[in-house]
């Protein structure tokens, strides 16, 4: 007997995750069908990909683009443009996929969650940002996060069928290009050096975190929102090989892997699939025969202060996961535009991080205040205000 059709609504479609979700979707196509699409940025993609998927609805930020372009493309045939929590939320949507990047993916995670969906979850910032209300939110209206993200989606595999929980979960890091950068070296990095990773084929933003490890502190995180589990039981490891994507180890002492390419296309596959596993040729198998060797160490906290941060940061709570959260964002964005330097993304983040007042237990307002707040005060520090 034939499956039915997943229909999919994708937040962040013409980032790197969506389109590599789309790309999952071209090599399935009598198992998915696009019904919603959403962007922030490159209008003339998400006008290709209307073409090309015919959604019944789509979103994208006229902010972003000439009126006249935005016009054009609202007057797609057959296509309603509705705001991405609605689209979020929509009955029609089997599966909804948030792959929007930084604070921008919290709104609509919360209406999703609100409207007791499935989520592939390829956020972070939203259960960074809101991990308590979130997590409230799902034992209220039954919705599930299946987690994109390769780590998480193989603690989330490691974990499955096992009847007791978890004593330690072990989440594995690249060390991104820098690992064995000094200091004077890091202080020269260029942009185009922070966006070529050695490994992974991710966006600009997860790139740069992942340069700084600020990724792996973000991870932190979001593990502990999606499995319930103590900061204190969840450890990182530096694996540049990049083929161990995270490890569980239960009170026995038992430690379950999990283990494939450094292919982004593959935990998303296995989102969209789930409970099956679909035979694609395109996706990459290991070569055993070739692989050497897998090695592991401790991250290096003084190199890359980034993490030591949000680690901090974690276990503060309060509102500064946010604070820590949205100026990596505004910093990286800085970067990006070469108005700081690769080091100043870190010391933009302390500063921001020294000088805010917490507010305890946090609900939707406080945490946009705190957002609002954040960014002011970066804004300021990047100017070169003290």
């Amino acid at each position: 007997m034939s499956s039915p059709v997943k229909r999919l609504a994708i937040l962040g479609s013409t980032g790197s995750i969506g389109q590599q979700t789309l790309d999952i979707v071209r090599a399935f196509p009598q198992r998915f069908r696009i019904v919603g699409l959403a962007a922030g940025k490159n209008l003339d993609l998400l006008t290709r990909q209307i073409d090309e998927f015919k959604p019944d609805f789509a979103c994208y930020d006229p902010a972003n683009c000439s009126s006249s372009k935005v016009q054009a493309c609202l007057n797609v045939p057959r296509c309603q443009f509705i705001s991405r929590e609605e689209i979020a939320s929509h009955p029609d949507a089997d599966l909804v996929v948030i792959a929007t990047a930084g604070k921008a993916g919290l709104s609509p995670t919360l209406a999703a969650v609100k409207a007791g969906k499935r989520i592939a979850l390829a956020n972070k910032e939203s259960l960074v940002m809101a991990g308590a209300i979130i997590t409230r939110e799902l034992k209220k209206t039954g919705a599930t996060i299946i987690p994109v993200d390769s780590e998480h989606s193989a603690i989330w595999q490691c974990l499955n069928g096992e009847k007791q929980k978890a004593a330690r979960i072990i989440l594995t890091a690249s060390g991104g290009p820098f690992y064995r950068f000094t200091s004077s070296q890091l202080a020269g990095v260029t942009v185009e050096q922070a966006l070529t990773h050695p490994s992974w084929k991710m966006g600009k933003k997860v790139t740069i975190d992942s340069a700084t490890m600020m990724n792996k502190g973000l991870e932190v995180m979001e593990a502990h929102w999606l499995f319930g589990m103590p900061y204190d039981c969840i450890s990182i490891l530096v694996h540049p090989e990049c083929i161990v994507h995270s490890m569980v180890e239960f009170v026995d002492g038992m430690v379950k892997a999990q283990m494939g390419c450094p292919d982004m296309r593959l935990p998303i596959q296995y989102a969209l699939s789930y409970p099956q596993r679909l035979d694609n040729p395109q996706l990459p198998r290991i070569d055993w025969g070739k692989l050497r060797k897998l090695t592991f160490e401790p991250p290096d906290m003084a190199r890359f202060p980034c993490l030591k941060m949000a680690l901090a940061a974690a276990k503060s709570g309060d509102t500064y996961p946010v604070v820590l959260a949205t100026a990596d964002e505004l910093a990286v964005e800085l970067f990006l535009a070469g108005r700081i330097k690769f080091t100043d993304i870190a010391s933009l983040i302390e500063k921001a991080l020294e000088r805010h007042q917490p507010r305890h237990a946090p609900g939707l307002e406080e945490i946009m205040a705190a957002d609002a707040w954040t960014k002011e005060t970066v804004l300021k520090l990047a100017g070169g205000e003290k």
